[in-house]
């Protein structure tokens, strides 16, 4: 008897895949491509066929007929007529609309009827100065603004206009590093950084650990121009500094760091989105003072964090290549359509266990650990409001027993404890004799810990959310989540990447989550364990009571 196929699509761009099926794994890697995952529960995996989802995957250069045709195969049921025609329609969307060069303007070219109906959207009609047969002519200074808000009705705009060259920079990556290191881009390095350069904008997705910051740095040798790079904090970017350093032929004198601590702008300047961010009445006084330089390329580093205010300023530099660089396009917000309208479509990606497979990135099993709640600390939680519930389920004090244990397993390990709540980071800190890392530790203190960290001087460091990201840590090995914010599938991505730098030993790293049973921590991190779901990893289900006995595996 014949197994039936693993899914079963539904005319509202649904997908069910049977978790359990054989065909799970393979189909998973090729699902991740143009879908994304809404829920994980045992049996069945939900995944859904998102207009944003479907636009990458075209300008990724796949095609409809790939997608129709990889669905038709695994699918239980025939494929639903509406399902087959939103593909088609969604698809074909990218292409469908192009700006490119005018004389004195920029032109959307397109089908008559479909500029009809964009000419009737609301807002349009301050980013236009005519029509002239299928095209209509847009605003030289409104290229950003136009496509940003055509991605947001439904309207994926592909730019054909170009990019100033920027000031030329003899830039080239050396063949070892500073250090001694030979230096070769991996395989996948060279393919994003060609994906990239193809089109001159976009984003490459990879997951932490797998050498983001190198296709920036191999991106930035290849176009030899002045280049601005975004990052997340001060940390981040003097990281940027030291790669850059070790692994170009660039001078000490040709790198700047533009932050709280220096302004300095060199033709490579590093700065943070803190600083464009900073206003003062209606004006971006460090935006405007960088926007001045002849920049050639911009890099966004974690592009998935841009601050609201940097979309709007992004708008304003569409004449200048732009990378961003990120390990998820996840965002909580709903803004993925203002990242691929204003840096690009994802140009380059690969799924997190195809990189696991071929050693690029080390292999880490997920644990989540249900931890029972005291019946004082019930009793609390039932009368508290439901604003107030998570932080008391997070806070929960038996995670701290917990955390004891899981301590004693990992005894001569490099253990990360991350939280969200800095009375509860405090807390842990003082109960183990641990350092405590937070927004609030001076710049200077945060490099101490982390360099101390790295050589083993110190083996257990906790950490608040500022360490999420752009922090290089490679000997981590164990991390323990035991409060986060929310249901935050980005977060969870960025902190099980503080793990994945290919361990010196070929170790394998472990991720712990400590979730309080029975609350709504539960069903947080059941959202947050998506995006880790999607991308192939299975969480392995512990009690507390039993930390000591083998885990047993169950996917969720």
């Amino acid at each position: 008897m014949s197994i039936p196929n693993a899914m079963i699509v539904q005319s509202d761009g649904t997908l069910l895949v049977e978790a359990a099926h054989p065909d799970y794994p393979e189909l998973r890697d090729h699902l991740v491509r143009f879908a994304e995952l809404l829920k994980s529960p045992d049996h069945f995996h939900t995944y859904r066929l998102s207009p944003i989802s479907l636009w990458n995957a075209a300008a990724n250069g796949h095609t409809p007929e790939e997608v129709l045709t990889l669905l038709h195969a695994h699918s239980r049921y025939p494929l639903p007529l509406q399902l087959q025609q939103d593909v088609l329609a969604e698809m074909n969307k990218y292409g469908s609309l192009q700006l490119v060069p005018g004389d004195g303007c920029h032109v959307l070219k397109g089908d008559r009827a479909l500029l009809d109906e964009i000419r009737e959207l609301g807002g349009i009609k301050e980013f236009l100065q005519g029509r002239k047969r299928n095209v209509l002519e847009v605003r030289s200074q409104s290229r950003g603004p136009l496509k940003r808000l055509l991605a947001k009705h439904g309207y994926p705009v592909q730019d054909l206009i170009g990019f100033v060259e920027g000031k030329p920079l003899e830039l080239s990556l050396r063949t070892k590093t500073r250090e001694g290191r030979a230096l070769l881009l991996r395989p996948y390095q060279e393919e994003a950084v060609r994906a990239f350069h193809a089109e001159g904008s976009g984003v490459v997705v990879l997951p932490c650990g797998a050498g983001k910051t190198v296709v920036g740095i191999a991106a930035m040798a290849q176009a030899k121009t002045h280049t601005l790079v975004l990052t997340p904090n001060i940390v981040a970017a003097r990281q940027w500094r030291r790669e850059l350093l070790d692994k170009t032929d660039l001078a000490d004198d040709q790198v700047g760091e533009y932050t709280a601590e220096q302004k300095i702008i060199k033709p490579v300047t590093i700065t943070t989105y803190q600083m464009l961010t900073y206003h003062s009445g209606k004006t971006y006084p460090h935006f405007e003072r960088l926007n001045q330089e002849p920049w050639g390329l911009i890099v966004y580093d974690e592009v998935h964090l841009l601050p609201a205010p940097i979309f709007r300023l992004t708008a304003d530099v569409q004449s200048t290549r732009r990378l961003g660089l990120t390990a998820t396009l996840v965002r909580e917000d709903g803004a993925e359509s203002d990242v691929f309208s204003l840096i690009g479509p994802k140009k380059y990606d690969v799924p997190w266990k195809e990189m696991e497979r071929g050693g690029f990135i080390a292999p880490t099993t997920c644990y989540e650990v249900g931890v029972p709640m005291s019946r004082d600390w019930r009793e609390k939680y039932v009368e508290a409001g439901v604003r107030q519930k998570y932080r008391i389920a997070s806070v929960n004090p038996r995670k701290l027993d917990a955390l004891q244990h899981l301590l004693t397993r990992h005894q001569i390990d490099r253990v990360l404890i991350i939280g969200q709540y800095l009375e509860q980071l405090r807390e842990v800190g003082e109960r183990f004799n641990a350092p405590v890392l937070t927004g609030k530790t001076p710049t200077a203190e945060r490099e101490r810990l982390f360099e101390s960290f790295r050589n083993g001087a110190l083996r257990v460091l906790v950490v608040s959310k500022v360490a999420n990201v752009a922090i290089d840590l490679p000997d981590a090995n164990v991390a323990i989540q035991i409060s986060g914010a929310f249901g935050s599938r980005q977060e969870e991505a960025q902190r099980i990447g503080r793990l994945l730098r290919p361990k010196g030993d070929g170790g394998e790293s472990h991720f712990y989550t400590l979730v309080t049973r029975d609350t709504v921590d539960r069903e947080m991190a059941n959202h947050r364990q998506l995006f880790l779901t999607e991308q192939g990893y299975a969480y392995r289900v512990l009690d507390a009571e039993d930390l000591d006995k083998p885990p047993e595996v169950h996917p969720v």
